[in-house]
Formats: structure tokens, sequence, C-alpha cells
């Protein structure tokens, strides 16, 4: 079945509904700019075919026509079969619900594969997209489910669900979409919806976040769900909302993430969890593990049991999903000898990081800095000379110190700067002066923090500034310069991916924090 463009794609879906009367108005002006768009000869017969046998053949001409890109944008990842099977087997175990609801529909993978489990119950899809709404209607035709099928096409958020007799079952991947996508009434939504739960949240929570809170308010004692998501959520700060959420709210049952190395999306960098929940447990331990190959997921069942409370003091959850060796004596956490801070954002790299566009500025003002990570990859454990840097532009909030000559070159780079918009963006404008940088104190440690390899370490002999590329290691208290030497050499040897967030394709991130709690030898041992 080849199609080549959305409107075929849309014209087909509205052959294999069988006309217009039963869509939206966001689903009819979607076909009818896609009447004209002619179908080949024995297309019809063809879709029709592959759903009966099982297969998404609509699902699979979107994702091969709209572009990555595109479809992150709406956070539209479709989810492997394989990983549908596991959930529904475990759903199965769970319960026999009498209404399913897949609140990020899509094709209709989840909501098809949950109507052939549960032949009785009633079936909710709730779509955004149009198009995807045509072909979540089109797969219920073909299978004749269009009578027990609701589709909403809306945000999940502004759903309100009909009283239901038995247990509801909410299952499905939520789309993600990065906080930057998300509207501020929206964001007021969260924290607000969050608040009256008693639960501070963030505003730089993903859209997959939200659609548990939402769970949270369409559920009802006794319901059941499982959500695969991306896995972010288990450590990152703003992930905290949603962890005390499964523990004291929603109800989680269990939570199996899928290792680094299992592209549970393909396509995307992400890593990927299976969370369970029943609304209203408060009790039961939650079952964690690790998950080595999709194949090992099974029914969901196995697992360590951890107490609701461990989890609910724990910082981040994949210290307990993948526990690390013991501390060994001798050892101490590097936070309890540095400071670990990410360098400065400037707002605008093409603007303050030095260039032609400079040349008039004094050279007092253009710090030696590192400005990428390569700077540390090519330096090694030693960084001896800044003779390689590039310069970043740190000027002062007060410019009076400056001589007439200097300030009247200030003066027109400033204005040069602010045609290019530089004032305006949210760094500056957040900054004492917008047009002062305020980069930190040389680091005597720089480490880089994304890349897919373990970190570098470097000792910044020559006292290089760095910018949001690479994080600082300042030392709480003075400490002797061999210590320092040393202990760059043993974090270069013994510090691995494993100690970071591995995100799906390798790539691992180690923020401030998570480089402050690795384990090192102490002062004493390192001196010795």
């Amino acid at each position: 079945m080849m199609v080549r463009t959305e409107q075929e794609l849309a014209a087909l879906c509205v052959a294999l509904i069988g006309g217009t009367a039963s869509l939206s108005s966001a689903e009819r002006t979607l076909a009818k700019a896609s009447a004209a768009a002619a179908l080949a000869e024995g297309q019809l017969a063809d879709a029709q075919q592959q759903i009966s046998n099982g297969g998404d053949p609509l699902g699979d001409a979107f994702t091969r026509i709209r572009t990555p890109d595109a479809r992150r944008v709406a956070g539209a990842v479709y989810t492997p079969q394989a990983i549908i099977r596991s959930m529904m087997t475990w759903l199965a175990a769970q319960a026999v619900p009498a209404r399913i609801v897949d609140p990020g529909a899509g094709s209709g993978r989840f909501i098809l594969s949950a109507g052939e489990a549960f032949p009785s119950a009633q079936l909710v899809a709730v779509e955004t997209d149009p198009l995807a709404a045509l072909m979540l209607r089109a797969n219920l035709a073909v299978r004749g489910w269009s009578d027990r099928a609701t589709v909403l096409v809306k945000d999940y958020r502004a759903v309100k669900l009909p009283r239901c007799a038995g247990v509801t079952a909410f299952i499905g991947n939520p789309p993600y979409v990065r906080h930057h996508g998300i509207g501020e009434e929206w964001k007021a939504w969260y924290a607000s919806t969050f608040a009256k739960l008693g639960i501070k949240a963030s505003a730089l929570a993903g859209l997959h976040l939200h659609f548990f809170l939402q769970t949270r308010q369409l559920a009802m004692p006794g319901d059941i769900g499982a959500f695969v998501t991306s896995a972010e959520w288990m450590d990152v700060n703003y992930g905290s909302a949603l962890r005390r959420l499964l523990i004291s709210e929603l109800g989680g049952l269990a939570l199996h993430v899928l290792e680094p190395k299992v592209e549970a999306f393909p396509g995307t960098a992400t890593t990927a969890a299976i969370t369970c929940f029943r609304m209203g447990e408060t009790e039961q331990p939650v079952r964690v593990r690790a998950v080595g190959e999709v194949a090992e997921l099974n029914g969901l069942t196995k697992g360590i049991d951890v107490p609701r409370g461990q989890l609910l003091s724990a910082p981040r959850w994949s210290v307990i999903v993948r526990p690390s060796a013991p501390s060994a004596e001798g050892e101490v956490e590097l936070g309890e000898l540095f400071r670990v801070h990410r360098g400065q954002v400037t707002g605008a790299n093409g603007i303050w990081i030095a260039g032609d566009h400079t040349a008039g500025l004094p050279d007092s003002v253009k710090m030696p800095a590192v400005t990428k990570a390569k700077d540390l990859l090519q330096a090694g454990a030693h960084l001896g000379s800044a003779d390689a840097l590039r310069r970043v532009i740190d000027l002062p909030a007060d410019l009076d110190g400056f001589s007439v000559a200097d300030r009247k070159r200030i003066t027109a780079f400033l204005e040069w700067a602010r045609r290019q918009g530089a004032h305006s963006g949210y760094i500056a404008q957040h900054r004492k002066a917008w047009w002062s940088v305020g980069l930190k104190a040389p680091a005597p440690i720089l480490c880089t923090y994304m890349a897919r390899r373990a970190p570098q370490f470097t000792l910044n002999a020559c006292d290089a500034r760095h910018i949001n590329v690479v994080h600082g290691l300042y030392p709480r208290a003075p400490l002797p310069e061999a210590a320092m030497g040393r202990l760059v050499a043993w974090l270069n040897k013994n510090v691995s991916t494993g100690h970071g967030r591995t995100y799906a394709g390798g790539l691992t991130k180690f923020e401030p924090k998570e480089v402050e709690r690795l384990r090192i030898p102490s002062l004493e041992t390192l001196l010795a």
C-alpha cells in the first residue's frame, strides 16, 4: 500500500470509514481538503486486508510521510507492538475493565489491542491531530468497532468522562513534548492542579507528565493503568511531582525501565519506562526492575519490591532501579569536597563569543574560555594554555570605568548587538545589564557533561573561564595542588557512562548534582 502524501492518507481513511457523518469539524475540514486525492486501484482493498490481519498500514504510512521533526513537535511517537503486547498482558492480569481509555491514541495501536483483549469493553480514544483521528476511525471501522468506540478529537487535559459501572483502564503512550512547546495556560493548570493535591510542581515538566496528572483527575479508586513514556522524570527535579503523585495519589504499582541500549521508540534519543498504577493504592510496595531487552518485558511481572517510603524519600529513582555498588571504606562523595556548577549561559553565542565583529573591543573584556566540549577532549587531563581557546565578551554592568576611547568602541559594539536583538532574549532580559554575560570565576577542574562517552575531567591550569557546555568544579575549601591532579587522574580512569543518565543511542548526561554524587577516594587517600 503506497501512500505518498498526507492528503492521500486522509482520503484513504475517509474511504475506509465510509463517509464523513461521524467526524469532528477538524476531521471534516481535513477530509474536504483531501477529497481530490485519488486512490490507486486496489489500494482500499489492500488496506482493509492489512488492517484485518492486525497490521497498522495507516500508522506506518503516517510515520513515513510526516518527518520525525514534524512529529516530534506534537509528540507523535508510535509504540512498537512488542511493548503494547506486554502492557496488555499485564492489564489482563489485573482486571477485566469495562472501559479502556487511551489518552494519546494516534492511529489506535493501544486501543485496538485492548479491543481484542477485552471484547466487552467500551473504548475511548483521545487524539488532537485530525489526521491521526481519521486513521484511528478507519482502523475501528474495518474491525467493525465504530459503535463500541468513542473518539474525542481534543486535548486530553480538557476531557471529562461519564461515570462507569466497572473498572476503567488507562493505557497508552502519552505524547512527549518538552515544556517549551506547552502554553502558559496549561503550565498554570499543571501547577495549580498539583497544588490542590498538596504537591509543588515545576513548569519545566513535559506534556507526558501532564497526562499522568489528568489521569489522576479522571480516575476513580480501583481504576488501573499503564503508560510507556520517556524515563527522564525518574531523576530530574521537575519529575519530583510525578514521583510523589505515584506514591501518594495515583497508586504506582510497578516501574519497568528499559536499558538505554534498547531503542524503545525508534528514531528518538530517549529511554523508556513503563509505569503501572492502581488508583488509590498507598500501601503495596512498588515493583521495579531494569529491562535489557524488549523480549524480557513479558507480562511486566518481574522485579524487586521497593517500599513506598523508600521511593518517596529518594531524590532520584534510577539508583533504585539500577542500584550501584555499596560505598567502600575511605570513599566520600565528590560534593563533600567540591561544588559543581554548569558554566554561564551567554544567550547568544554568535554575539558574545569573539570574532571579527568584536575586533575593536579592548582585550580586557575578551576572556579566554572553554566554549565547546571539544576544547577539553583535545586538552585531555591538563589544560595548560589558553592560546587555542576562543574568547567570550564579558562586559561589566557598569561601563564607567573604561577610557573614553574604549567606551566609544564598546558603545558601537553594543549598538550593533542591539540591532541583532541581543538585548531582547530571555537570558539578556534577566541579567542585571543585558550586555553583561557574567562569567563565573575560573574553576580549577572542568568536565564535559554530555557525550557518548564518559566525561573528560581536565585540570584548568591556565585559569580559563567556561560557558554552559561544560561544568566547573570549585573546592569548598582550599586543596593542595597535588590532590587536584591526582583527583583528575582518578576521575578519568574510574568514572564511566553508567554513573550518569544515559539516553537511547548511548548519549550520556551528567547534571551538576550527579557529578557531586560521584564517590571518590578521600582526600587522605588521594594524598597518600
